[in-house]
């Protein structure tokens, strides 16, 4: 692992010029209907396979780098890597540094990474004065994986100041170890933790499944089969799920703010709100709010963010979000979880990987290919 502890000499930068190169209009909602919302992308540069971001101390943005380098995004493209542990992972299959995440207030860092055993594993850096501390490193969670695919691996602090977990179903295809709907496995679920609550993590004490026997007590929601992305809705703390389908859909989840949890997807009984080759659709199964076949040149849905900015008040309130192979940015008109328009915001971030929230709620597109893109208004 290597850690430069020198100040990456951009914090802060980045919410200024974005500030002054995007409109200052008002963010409230416009009254239905809903006007299309006018927005582009701007490439504001260039990384070697991003595959994550977040917003950082100092109103910074933090890139990782599917290879294992964090990054530092400034009004002048990257820094050098404030992480590195390329030498600790690996990029076969779909695995890689795959999430990163600060706690509230940037106390501490989080990145989640498939090991040189394939192990999906979660470690914890203090930070002090917005550096990493690589002496401070310590694992807070691993999940061994059967194969390189579906591995999930996006981390998040939910509003309750929790860390969640995304782990996809274990991989191969069609779910073989029935991983989705068992209890007794973090694989095909969404994990819910408190690390620095115990060591190496607490569990929450309402947790959906603490006292179950027959379940793991770390579980929030389950029947998940590539929960690649996900995201809270940082004016409301709805929670969106982008779930990778396997053939036919693809489909993005939503919880309310107010959920005790539990929720079942349905996977791999289901596929979206269809039943996946002769499942019988589970009795507490929640469906999706959005599902789109792969009869276009969709194949991967890549889940992004509510809108939350003030550069775009037209997208104001709107989930954004992609797909790997079709590219085009899309948005959902939610209202109380019901979704209420789809729309083709007419911009394509190429072979999308992630969405990254920035600073002041403005979001960032990425590509494997390396591009970094900002979406502005048109």
């Amino acid at each position: 692992m290597k850690v430069r502890t020198r100040s990456s000499a951009i914090i802060g930068a980045v919410c200024l010029v974005a500030s002054l190169a995007l409109t200052t209009a008002s963010a409230d909602e416009p009254a239905a209907p809903r006007q299309a919302a006018k927005v582009a992308l701007k490439k504001v540069a260039t990384a070697q396979n991003p595959s994550a971001g977040t917003a950082g101390p100092g109103g910074t943005v933090w890139i990782a780098e599917r290879a294992g380098t964090v990054r530092i995004l400034s009004a002048g493209g990257l820094g050098e890597p404030v992480l590195d542990i390329s030498g600790e992972t690996t990029t076969d299959g779909e695995r890689g540094l795959l999430g990163v995440a600060f706690d509230k207030g940037f106390a501490h860092f989080y990145i989640s990474f498939t090991n040189l055993e394939g192990t999906s594993t979660v470690d914890e850096f203090a930070v002090r004065d917005g550096r990493i501390q690589p002496d401070s490193r310590r694992t807070v969670l691993t999940q061994t994986q059967p194969y390189s695919n579906h591995n999930g691996g996006d981390i998040k602090f939910g509003p309750d100041g929790y860390l969640y977990i995304a782990l996809g179903d274990g991989g191969a295809g069609g779910d073989p170890h029935g991983n989705g709907q068992n209890l007794d496995t973090l694989l095909g679920k969404l994990l819910r933790i408190d690390p620095s609550g115990g060591r190496p993590y607490a569990i929450p004490p309402d947790n959906p499944f603490v006292g179950d026997p027959n379940a793991r007590d770390e579980i929030w929601a389950y029947g998940l089969r590539n929960p690649w992305r996900f995201s809270f809705d940082s004016g409301t703390g709805d929670l969106l799920i982008g779930d990778v389908g396997q053939s036919d859909w693809e489909e993005i989840d939503w919880a309310p703010a107010g959920s005790e949890g539990g929720e079942n997807y349905g996977w791999s009984q289901m596929e979206g709100t269809h039943p996946f080759r002769g499942g019988t659709e589970p009795a507490d199964h929640v469906p999706p709010i959005h599902e789109y076949d792969r009869t276009g040149l969709g194949c991967s849905v890549i889940g992004g963010y509510v809108y939350r900015g003030k550069a775009i008040p037209d997208l104001q309130g709107q989930y954004v979000f992609s797909d790997y192979c079709d590219g085009t940015v899309r948005a959902l008109q939610l209202e109380n979880g019901k979704v209420t328009g789809v729309s083709d915001l007419g911009v394509n971030g190429g072979e999308t990987v992630s969405f990254v929230q920035g600073c002041q709620g403005e979001l960032y597109v990425l590509g494997i290919a390396g591009s970094i893109s900002r979406i502005d208004p048109a």
